[in-house]
């Protein structure tokens, strides 16, 4: 009888690159101003990302896609806080849980994921035109290898 293995790696196999934005924007915002400065076209996504925190807290983060015909570009968001209410007879009773997608990545608020053989100079430029924004405190580009919760993007 034979038997056959998965590999993860083999799900893994679409080419992609990673950018990382620090703003604080609201998601929104950052696709409108995308689409405005750079003549993107990103559009709310039907498809979130749905992940369980420790203690079994769903959370839900947003995810705008544009098509140029060459590439896809997916805009996710990394950092989301969550209202709790502790307890309902105390002056403090709403709290507020932070929660990321990668959790290694804290300070990051938004990835911008290229799906396609992206080449350096096309990611070069679209960094620095992304620093020139003044709404934007920093963008780069991120080593995916370097990252333990890379599953979490490939969706």
């Amino acid at each position: 009888m034979t038997v056959y293995e998965l590999d993860f790696d083999d799900f893994s196999a679409c080419e992609y690159s990673l950018l990382a934005i620090h703003t604080p924007l609201e998601d929104y915002k950052l696709a409108y101003l995308l689409n405005r400065r750079l003549d993107y076209k990103f559009n709310k996504s039907d498809i979130n990302i749905d992940k369980k925190s420790k203690n079994d807290v769903l959370t839900s983060f947003s995810v705008y896609e544009y098509s140029d015909g060459e590439y896809n570009f997916l805009l996710i968001k990394n950092t989301l806080k969550k209202k709790v209410i502790i307890d309902n007879n105390s002056l403090f009773n709403v709290s507020h849980e932070v929660h990321h997608l990668i959790p290694e990545r804290k300070k990051v608020d938004y990835f911008i994921k290229i799906e396609g053989d992206v080449d350096s100079i096309y990611l070069s430029k679209l960094i620095q035109k992304l620093k020139e924004f003044p709404q934007l405190l920093t963008s780069y580009k991120i080593d995916i290898n370097s990252l333990k919760s890379k599953d979490f993007l490939i969706f």
